[in-house]
């Protein structure tokens, strides 16, 4: 795992200033603190960071062909490296190296764009032919590792695995994006289709961008794609059987590393199937951690160690008080952009844990996706149903006047509070979705924008790429659409980058097998009611770990990390609450109404409404921008 970044020149071969290029690279130390180097070219950079994990000797990047005639910078790993290179070999190729990084560089030399279909890992990586004078950059098909890239003032494009990559560039502009404001009040996080700074691009998940010196910058060209229009006719015992192959096949592979390997326990279904694969596969105890907190409400170690104790694994567990706020400015300062996924703290701590004793930390991240194990995705299935008997002329209307006038009862018991539930049906299965994977509504982010910033969004809503996802998505039902449209949003805007950040401040590898792209193929072929029957969501995968897993492990509610954020913001951190509509750096953008966002915070703070999400968000744009923009 590594931390990549470059600069190349479009339209003339201009020279690149190698002390620029090292403070780029600089600026990555914490994502590859073993090593590092920068190349050099008429036209080109290439900086590398190396955090080493294969062939620790041999390595070191920017790496370069036996003839010079191409260089790669990379971040990832390769878990079929070692098949694609016994190709390579059986066709002429000759290697000077271990490394899964010199097998990329030989794949593109034999099959150009089409070497990405051959390797099976995460990764960002840029590859510069001196032959053809083009620079060719990759993400990997879920998204796993970030790329960020962006046209500057000189003709060049600058690219990094960070957004501070770019930022260390002074040449790089540094002009909000108001649609992306939209799009984090929204979801919580800046999706890849958008960035907070206007010009900066992330180059999608499953995509390639092809750059050639003399030649416009193109579009980015997609590789791959998730199908969910496709349904496997296999009996439900023999898909029971393919999936536990393919998981232990994924487990396997990742398991594969020159440096000290364990893995994250929280005692979920997900990352307990993985160490009870990993046991299975090792001969050594499998070294595990888990973080409690010292608040019972919040603390699922007993779950952990339950899993620890039967699979025999080197557990250690460590407990963080409930107010570890003191988290939050190098949380921002890591993430760049703002993101208010509160788990994102206890993910930083348990990363800092297993990095006392490991260097690649297996997770249990991506089967919820996959799988359908998201509430949400059982009351979708179970509302989309719902729409299908009743008809739009009536639903819309009648749902909807009855969605408006129930009262709002969060305080209620679950199977009480409807008001959601009839405005979601009143809409169409997307615009449901879409907003009840939100944080803010709509009319909840207008309540609080000046009315300059409603001026200039002109009607744009966060919620349109989520429908538009939904509604074009290759899928045969809701539950297929919203399982598209969370992996090409949720999981890389969210999920994957909350692990990416947290690990890499610590210099910790995550690997997550359970987002191996095989799996996630086989995944979305699997009929709906193998996966979300009788209102439990993952209900293969939970069937096909009965043989490995407790009853109680795999049966019980989904938990998650938990922060008490609410409590936060009436205690210690009320100021900052308050401070956020007069004094900080939201208030010196224009873009809200100081007393639409003074009452969000006194309404909070004095207990008449739950506003912790919304001050949440708020409060990390607010250090987000101080940053970006030094506010």
């Amino acid at each position: 795992m590594c931390g990549i970044a470059g600069i190349f020149h479009l339209e003339t071969a201009k020279p690149v200033e190698p002390a620029r290029l090292r403070k780029m690279t600089d600026s990555l130390s914490h994502r590859g603190p073993d090593g590092s180097g920068i190349w050099t070219a008429p036209g080109v950079g290439l900086g590398h960071r190396r955090l080493s994990i294969i062939d620790l000797e041999g390595g070191a990047q920017p790496m370069l062909t036996a003839d010079e005639a191409q260089v790669i910078s990379y971040n990832g790993e390769i878990y079929n490296f070692q098949d694609v290179r016994v190709e390579l070999e059986s066709l002429g190729h000759q290697f000077a190296t271990s490394s899964d990084t010199e097998v990329i560089l030989y794949a593109w030399r034999q099959w150009g764009v089409d070497c990405l279909k051959r390797l099976n890992g995460m990764f960002a990586f840029a590859i510069f032919d001196q032959r053809t004078k083009q620079l060719f950059l990759a993400r990997d098909r879920l998204g796993v590792k970030p790329l960020f890239y962006a046209p500057v003032s000189d003709g060049s494009i600058l690219f990094g695995s960070e957004l501070k990559a770019l930022l260390a560039n002074p040449l790089l502009r540094r002009e909000p994006e108001l649609r992306a404001v939209d799009d984090y009040l929204a979801f919580g996080y800046v999706p890849d289709h958008i960035s907070l700074l206007k010009g900066v691009k992330k180059l999608p998940a499953g995509h390639y961008l092809l750059l050639e010196q003399g030649k416009p910058e193109p579009a980015p060209i997609q590789y791959w794609d998730m199908d969910f229009s496709q349904r496997n006719k296999a009996s439900a015992s023999a898909l029971e059987d393919e999936l536990v192959a393919l998981m232990k096949d994924a487990v396997s592979a990742r398991m594969i590393a020159d440096v000290p390997l364990g893995a994250f326990l929280s005692g979920g279904v997900d990352s307990s199937a993985v160490v009870a694969l990993m046991s299975e596969k090792s001969r050594q105890p499998v070294k595990t951690c888990s973080i409690g907190f010292d608040q019972a409400s919040l603390d699922e170690t007993s779950y952990a160690k339950q899993i620890a104790e039967r699979f025999k694994t080197d557990h250690r567990a460590r407990t963080v008080a409930a107010d570890d706020f003191g988290l939050i400015d190098r949380l921002a300062d890591h993430f760049d952009e703002p993101f208010a996924d509160g788990s994102a703290l206890p993910t930083y701590r348990v990363a800092e844990l297993a990095r006392e004793n490991v260097t690649v930390a297996l997770s249990g991240d991506g089967a919820d996706e996959a799988l359908a194990g998201y509430r949400r995705h059982v009351f979708h299935h179970a509302e989309e149903r719902v729409r299908g008997l009743i008809p739009e002329s009536f639903r819309g209307p009648a749902l909807g006047w009855l969605g408006k006038v129930y009262p709002k009862a969060d305080w209620a018991p679950r199977p009480l509070r409807a008001k959601s539930t009839l405005l979601s049906l009143a809409r169409s299965g997307p615009e449901g979705y879409a907003e009840a994977v939100g944080v803010t509504t709509p009319a909840g982010r207008h309540a609080i924008y000046s009315d300059a910033m409603a001026k200039q969004l002109d009607g744009y809503r966060g919620e349109a790429r989520m429908i538009d996802l939904m509604e074009r998505a290759p899928a045969r039902n809701g539950l297929d659409q919203a399982q598209y449209a969370d992996m090409k949003m949720w999981l890389p805007g969210d999920i994957l980058t909350k692990v990416d950040r947290t690990s890499m401040a610590v210099g910790l590898e995550a690997r997550e097998p359970l987002l191996d792209y095989k799996l996630m193929e086989f995944a979305a072929k699997l009929p709906t009611n193998l996966r979300v029957r009788r209102g439990t969501g993952k209900y293969l995968m939970k069937k096909a770990m009965e043989r490995y897993l407790p009853h109680d492990i795999l049966y019980r509610p989904k938990m998650g990390f938990v922060t008490p954020i609410a409590q936060w913001l009436r205690g210690p951190l009320a100021d900052e609450a308050r401070a956020i509509s007069g004094a900080g750096a939201l208030a010196r953008m224009g873009w809200f109404d100081q007393q639409a966002l003074s009452k969000v915070a006194d309404d909070h703070i004095a207990g008449k409404a739950d506003n912790s999400r919304l001050l949440w968000q708020l409060l990390m744009l607010d250090k987000s921008l101080q940053r970006l923009f030094s506010l």
